[in-house]
């Protein structure tokens, strides 16, 4: 889509290192930054009802009901962001933006949407942690407990988190190895520099 060839589009799991390296990346090449994560309440108040059933359905349920009392499989076929819904708003922002370099970062970039708008393939690329990866990232951030914790099942509730992003993960490598996009596993032990480093070279602003 040659009205987004300026999009350098970082995705991947959660708890991956996506915000990090795209403020890095944005820093250093001089690049806009648009962040998914931060328009999530925005885009959940233009969200048309019948077109985001399970946005609908996930906003009706408690935190005990979205967290600790369905499994992890339920909860990753069913979580709206990760079924693409408001994909569209994503793109709306986009190009209302000026043509200038952006780097847009966030889980709800999925393989599949963003292929048929990649321009240059090199432009996309997915971050994918390791089970270990992601733990350590949420602990060094205090936000482990942050869902979990304002449920009636804290433990219940963390571990069909991080199974359900375990799963995330492994679904977004397979659309990655589906498409012949770049996936990047990140691991324990890999610093920051270094990753931004090598999201730049495969991006090309190198």
């Amino acid at each position: 889509m040659t009205d987004l060839a300026h999009v350098y589009w970082l995705g991947g799991g959660t708890g991956g290192g996506k915000s990090t390296i795209s403020r890095r990346l944005a820093d250093r090449f001089g690049l806009r930054r648009y962040d998914t994560d931060r328009v999530m309440s925005d885009h959940t108040a233009r969200s048309s009802p019948g077109e985001t059933p399970y946005l609908q359905h996930f906003l009706a349920m408690d935190m005990d009901e979205r967290w600790a009392n369905r499994s992890p499989e339920v909860m990753l076929d069913t979580f709206h962001w990760f079924r693409g819904e408001a994909f569209e708003l994503i793109v709306e922002d986009l190009l209302s933006l000026p043509a200038e370099r952006v780097v847009v970062e966030g889980f709800r970039l999925l393989p599949e949407l963003v292929e048929p708008l990649l321009a240059d393939r090199r432009q996309g690329v997915w971050l994918l942690p390791t089970p270990g990866f992601q733990r350590a990232a949420f602990e060094q951030r205090g936000s482990l407990w942050d869902i979990a914790g304002r449920t009636s099942a804290p433990e219940r509730a963390l571990g069909n988190l991080l199974e359900r992003d375990r799963m995330f993960t492994e679904r977004v490598t397979g659309q990655t190895d589906r498409l012949g996009l770049t996936g990047l596993v990140v691991d324990v032990g890999r610093t920051e520099d270094e990753l931004a480093d090598q999201v730049a070279e495969l991006f090309g602003l190198t």
